[in-house]
This record gives structure tokens, sequence and C-alpha cells, in this order.
């Protein structure tokens, strides 16, 4: 893999620490800026709100530049809401410096996975999207529960500086690596961008991308309290937990990338099947710690073996305007987030125990089994797709 593909891992990794860490930092934070705990997790809200309301906006605004020059100056205002964030004297400055960074999320993803696409043969383009989002998953393996050790010991302040540093680097390593523009590279217009968006098959993609977001996080967001108070892992316990769910997201992440490129339609079908699967059972092993672990690994694999076929596919559908399309997927992921977080919380507030939780998330897979069994199924009949899933590669974005 080209030594570019690295950098876009490393931006991802930096990325993704940002967006995580300050859930493991709210009571710090909480506690130094003097407001309460569930006003510190708006911290957590208004980022992910700012990607899914800004990532559109963005991508549309550097549409006009060449792919190399917009990632640089992505990285460019990653750097500086991090330093921002840094510097955060009052809630008010930290909320608005939080947004700043926000803003590059989305739109970086989109294009970069364009990029990261174009660098390599037709027949690895999902293993290099892949490669590009194992900076994402190794930022919860890694970046968070670090970033957070940091800040818990010289003060929240210092792991956005550390991740400052780290977008420096970043920075240098697109400016440097990044290979110049291709002559073939075209700009489209606003207006061609918005036709992108028409028709079915897109706003199935990413209907796709929503439900996989929702099954995911309806698990997620609640694995604390479910590991705590259901399964019985100490706090620290909960840790490593964590941390093992982050190997099997990275581990899924590159078996996702090797089965897109044989097979984008089987791949995110066996994957909502795997979802489906491993939430239910995780329902009842919730309750023993080895087999909770087990099956939170294999959960972890499978879900996020379902990322790279989703980024490549709504490239596919949206291909006359890849960068605003490949930006909306990170939109509708983050789309996705919320509604699974709500999903999880009604849940609760209906007064259900924790262990249905999971079960709610097995049925939510299943509709997103079907959305994917029906997009597929409806393209090939139209011969729009048949040939794309059989080679199992992607048009030239």
């Amino acid at each position: 893999m080209p030594l570019p593909l690295l950098v876009l891992a490393l931006s991802a990794f930096a990325i993704g620490t940002t967006e995580f860490v300050i859930m493991g930092l709210l009571p710090e934070v909480a506690s130094d800026l003097d407001v309460s705990i569930p006003a510190a997790g708006w911290l957590v809200t208004g980022y992910a709100l700012a990607v899914a309301i800004g990532a559109p906006f963005m991508a549309m605004a550097t549409g006009h530049l060449s792919r190399r020059k917009a990632l640089i100056i992505l990285m460019g205002v990653f750097i500086l809401g991090n330093f921002l964030c840094a510097i955060a004297a009052n809630y008010g400055l930290l909320m608005f410096a939080r947004v700043v960074t926000a803003l590059c999320h989305g739109a970086f993803f989109g294009i970069g996975s364009v990029v990261a696409a174009t660098l390599v043969a037709p027949d690895q383009r999902a293993r290099a999207v892949a490669l590009m989002f194992t900076g994402l998953t190794l930022a919860n393996v890694l970046g968070v529960p670090l970033g957070t050790a940091l800040g818990q010991v010289s003060g929240w302040q210092s792991t956005f500086i550390a991740v400052t540093l780290i977008g420096i680097i970043t920075l240098i390593g697109l400016i440097r690596f990044l290979p110049a523009p291709a002559e073939k590279e075209t700009h489209v217009s606003m207006k061609q961008e918005f036709l992108a968006l028409k028709g079915a098959g897109i706003w199935l993609a990413l209907l796709t991308t929503v439900l996989f977001a929702a099954a995911m996080f309806t698990v997620f967001t609640y694995i604390a309290p479910l590991l705590r108070d259901v399964t019985g892992v100490s706090p620290q316990g909960v840790t490593w937990s964590l941390f093992l769910i982050g190997l099997g997201l990275t581990i899924g992440n590159l078996i996702g990338g090797r089965m897109a490129d044989w097979n984008l339609g089987t791949t995110l079908a066996l994957s909502f099947v795997g979802i489906a699967a491993t939430s239910a059972i995780f329902s009842w092993s919730s309750q023993s710690l080895v087999p909770a672990e087990i099956t939170l690994f294999l959960w972890a694999l499978v879900t996020f073996a379902a990322v790279p076929a989703l980024q490549v596919s709504v490239v596919h559908f949206g291909k006359a305007a890849p960068n605003l399309v490949s930006t909306m997927n990170i939109w509708a992921f983050n789309i996705g987030n919320a509604l699974g977080a709500w999903v999880g919380g009604l849940v609760i507030d209906q007064g259900l125990e924790l262990v249905q939780v999971p079960l709610a998330a097995a049925l939510i897979a299943l509709i997103g089994l079907a959305v994917t069994l029906f997009t597929f199924r409806k393209q090939s009949g139209q011969g729009e797709y048949a040939d794309h899933c059989a080679a199992g590669s992607l048009e030239n974005p």
C-alpha cells in the first residue's frame, strides 16, 4: 500500500481520537469548567451534530479545489479547532472549538476515502478505504485510552495539545506525500453535486449506512452500563473490554475491505446478519463474563466489516460527485449514531431491562439486511449493478 495511505490513516486516527476522547474526560472537563456532567455531555452531541450538519456544506465549499488541497485545508481547520480546545478557558469557547473541529470531520473522511481509492489498483480500492478507516478504529484502541490517561494525569487540555501536535505531523505528511492532482481530476458545480443525489440508489445506500450505525450504537452507547450492571465488570475491566472491542473493530475493518473487493452486496448482507446474531446472543451472554467478552469481540468484528463496503457503495451510486456523496455517508453514519443512542435510551426509559437493548439493535440490523437485499436485487434486476457485484470492483471515481 502506498505511503500516502498511511498518512490518511494517521489523519483518521487523529480525527477519531479528538471525537471520542472527550467521553473519557467528561468528569475532568465538567469539574474544571464548573458545569454538570449532562452539560459536559453536550460537547459530544454538539460535535456529532456539527459533523452531520457541516459535512455536506464543507464538501461543497471545497468542491472547486483539488482533493489534495481540500484535505490540506481541512486538516488545517482540524489543527485550529484542537488548539482552541486546548486553550479554552470556559464552556462556551470549548463548545465553539469542538464545533470548529467537527466541521472538517465529515468532509475529510469523505474526500479522503475517494483519494484512497485512487491510489491503488481497481481490485484493491475497498482495501485501501479500509486501511484509511483503520486509523479510526485504532483511535478507539489506542488514542482514546491513552488520551484519557494523559488528561487525567496532566489535565484535559494536555490531551488536545497532543492531538494538535499529531495534526501538525499529519499536515506535514499530507503536504509531503499526497500526489499532485491528476490531469483527469475534474471539478463539478454545486448544481451537479446536488444532481448526484437524485435517484433511489444513492438514498438506499445512505439509508443502509444509517441503519448500520443505528444498530451499532444502540449497543455501543450503553456498553459500559451493560458491562457494569449486568455482567458485573469493574471500571478497570470496562476499559479492557473496550480495548478488546477496539481490537475486534480493527480486525473486522481489514477483513471487510478484502470482502468488499470480492462482493459488496454479500459483504453488507453478511455483516447485518452477523450484527443481528451477535447482538441477540449478547442479550443472553452479557450475564456471564467470558461469554460476554467473546460475544463482544465477535460483534465488533462483524460490525466494522461493513464499513469499507458502505463507503465504496455510496461512491458507486453517486459517482458523478464522489466528494459530496462520500461525505454524505459520514453524515448518514452520524445520523445513525444519534438514532441508535435514542433507541437504546427509549428501551431503558420504557422500563425494560438493559439486556433488552441489544435485542433492539438486532431488530434494526434485520431491517438493514432487508434494505440491503432490496437495494442490490433492485439494481441487479435493472442491470445497473450486476456486473459490479460480480466483479467486486468500483468504477474510477
